[in-house]
């Protein structure tokens, strides 16, 4: 076994590559970071990551979102812990799994029921097979460039799938009422749903807040023509809102698909939804042999408490705006043209006239030299264990990240 400190990372990488393909698969093959990032990790607390080689980062990818409450938050540890003891996957699901769709229900007002799985893909999947079941139609709207997870049907990468995996998908612009209503004409008398993000956070382009008008316009939408609203909340949701990402413009949804934010870090997903589809959804053949594990469950409930009691969303929103307010200063001060945009807690940076990300690869292998883990063309996520301390230490880490970006502007490259 491979101990944690200096060239442990470089090993690792080394056996992985012999039987593994390519080393690494998916969304977190640190060949798609900048140079220097590490691709294993020791462990991690609160909102710090230790990498194989030993050294410490402030974390702003938290797991790529599933992070927060902290990394190993107590009390979610203790739920887990004391679920673990009694079992975890049985023949069939724990009382534990009644308490959290309670709860879910008592929480989000648009849902009525809820059912559960293991990651974002499954949740929007079933959403997406409940909104077909309903209506016994086929069409579904997608905003060009979301990303509602990794099965065939939503993969943003071609390799191994078909044009027939995406038939009877209809394409619109986020926040275009023409372009949504144009897709929703060509899906006809066909249309069964609309699948839609939070807020615009597709890789690699300015983050974008939802219209209100568009929102109610797209609510108006479904309810003329039959058809279920399904909000993407995976990545955003219990981040903006206790009671989804949406309750703040007044504009509920038919379905919810959830997962990051809800086991602090355990692996789980749900799909809550209203009355008029809970037929349909006890209907679908939806499931697999994880989907009932206790453990996660209580580590869900246990997140849902403590969400609640340290009133997180307002936490991260005053953690986001230091940040924000801080790298825009830095940047101003370094020359240097930074764009920002989305909620605050779940930053994005990226450098004017950067299409290739040359500047943000060089800042952010300056800054995690510096002790900062940071993305350059994805939305980071901040935690509640985050602190105005680590703020602070990553605002001193984009310093050399923003000397760095000067250097290479100065130069022309």
């Amino acid at each position: 076994m491979t101990q944690e400190g200096p060239g442990a990372d470089a090993a690792l990488r080394a056996r992985a590559a012999r039987v593994v393909p390519g080393g690494m698969w998916g969304h977190m093959h640190a060949a798609r970071m900048p140079e220097g990032y590490p691709q294993f990790f020791a462990r991690a607390e609160a909102g710090h990551v230790w990498d194989a080689d030993g050294r410490r980062y402030v974390d702003l990818m938290c797991a790529w979102g599933p992070i927060v409450l902290g990394h190993r938050d107590p009390a979610v540890e203790r739920a887990a812990a004391r679920q673990a003891a009694l079992g975890d996957a049985m023949n069939g699901p724990a009382p534990v799994m009644v308490e959290l769709a309670e709860r879910l229900v008592e929480r989000i007002a648009h849902a009525d029921w809820a059912i559960f799985a293991k990651n974002g893909t499954d949740a929007t999947t079933a959403c997406v097979t409940i909104a077909r079941a309903a209506t016994g139609r086929r069409g579904i709207l997608v905003a060009e460039g979301s990303y509602h997870g990794a099965l065939p049907w939503c993969t943003p990468v071609p390799a191994g799938t078909t044009a027939e995996d995406r038939a009877h998908q209809h394409r619109f612009r986020y926040n275009d009422p023409a372009s949504l209503e144009a897709a929703a004409d060509a899906a006809g008398e066909d249309l069964a749903g609309v699948i839609l993000t939070a807020f615009r956070h597709d890789n690699v382009v300015d983050q974008e807040m939802p219209d209100p008008d568009f929102l109610r316009g797209l609510r108006a939408l479904c309810d003329r023509r039959g058809a279920a609203l399904i909000l993407d909340d995976v990545r955003a949701g219990f981040r903006l809102h206790p009671g989804g990402s949406w309750e703040g413009y007044g504009v509920r949804p038919d379905l919810s698909a959830f997962s990051k934010a809800l086991g602090n870090g355990h692996a789980i997903a749900a799909v809550t939804g209203c009355d008029a589809l809970r037929e349909a959804a006890a209907r679908v053949f939806v499931t697999g042999s994880f989907w009932c594990a206790a453990v996660p469950m209580a580590a869900a409930l246990a997140t849902l408490d403590e969400l609640e009691r340290r009133e997180v969303p307002a936490h991260l929103a005053r953690l986001g705006e230091r940040l924000r307010a801080g790298l825009a200063e830095r940047a101003r001060t370094a020359g240097v043209g930074l764009r920002q945009s989305g909620p605050v807690s779940m930053p994005l940076f990226l450098f004017d006239g950067d299409s290739e990300f040359r500047l943000g690869r060089a800042f952010c292998s300056a800054a995690l030299a510096a002790g900062a883990y940071l993305h350059p063309r994805h939305n980071m996520f901040l935690c509640a264990a985050h602190t105005e301390a680590d703020i602070d230490a990553v605002l001193r880490a984009s310093e050399p990240g923003f000397a760095a970006v000067a250097r290479l502007q100065a130069r022309g490259d």
